[in-house]
């Protein structure tokens, strides 16, 4: 199961997506501490992007835990983490209103986000069983190639989702940052952390996807080497 390529694949993705999440923690701590000019807390930011996008039906509320901000579109719900739901920084802003950037996808009925919540099913049921599949492929991989090649398609569901997730986050910040510029809510110091917040935070999903792309290879060439 674990040959010298799976390993060092392994251990490259691992190596970049600790990299990107040690940087996104420290510049969001960073950006924690500049506090903004108008005194408004993230709660208030994303009720203001909501109502300026004339979005009535979605509410604003608090969930707990850190990094668990995310905006449920089947109960219409903006969920902040304690944290960014009540502080008043750059880092606190960003987070807010790239989560109501979802929201308003959501009432624009945004294709990438549409296309993303069909497939969100699939993937549940593919994430359930592709490990075990994957496992017992390779195992059997000399006698019963078809298994791995099974384990592949539901592998690649997961790897599919995550490459449509990335047109979803990049354009959920950029109508965040958006909107704050034309509305002018925040100052320049301010404006200029939460977008490198975001951009920090962006490429979590980049790293997401390309790792998951250069796994998905590693077992096709594995399934394709059975076969010869």
């Amino acid at each position: 199961m674990f040959d010298t390529g799976s390993l060092i694949l392994g251990g490259v993705i691992m190596l970049f997506s600790w990299l990107v999440s040690n940087r996104l923690k420290s510049k969001f701590e960073h950006y924690s501490k500049i506090q903004l000019r108008n005194g408004m807390s993230g709660a208030e930011i994303a009720e203001k992007m909501l109502a300026d996008n004339g979005i009535r039906d979605v509410r604003v509320i608090s969930t707990p835990g850190r990094l668990t901000d995310h905006y449920n579109p089947a109960d219409k719900t903006v969920n902040l983490s304690e944290a960014v739901y009540n502080q008043r920084n750059a880092a606190a802003a960003a987070v807010a209103a790239h989560e109501v950037g979802h929201a308003v996808q959501h009432a624009t009925a945004y294709s990438w986000l549409t296309m993303r919540s069909k497939l969100v099913p699939v993937v549940q049921i593919a994430s359930n069983f592709m490990q075990w599949v994957l496992l017992a492929g390779i195992l059997m991989i000399n006698t019963f190639p078809s298994l791995l090649l099974i384990g592949i398609v539901l592998f690649a569901t997961t790897t599919v989702f995550s490459i449509i997730t990335l047109p979803v986050e990049y354009d959920a910040s950029n109508r965040a940052l958006a909107w704050m510029k034309n509305k002018n809510m925040l100052g320049q110091q301010e404006y200029a952390g939460a977008e490198d917040a975001l951009k920090w935070a962006s490429r979590t999903y980049l790293v997401a996807a390309l790792g998951s792309i250069a796994t998905l290879m590693y077992y096709i060439i594995r399934y394709m080497g059975a076969r010869d």
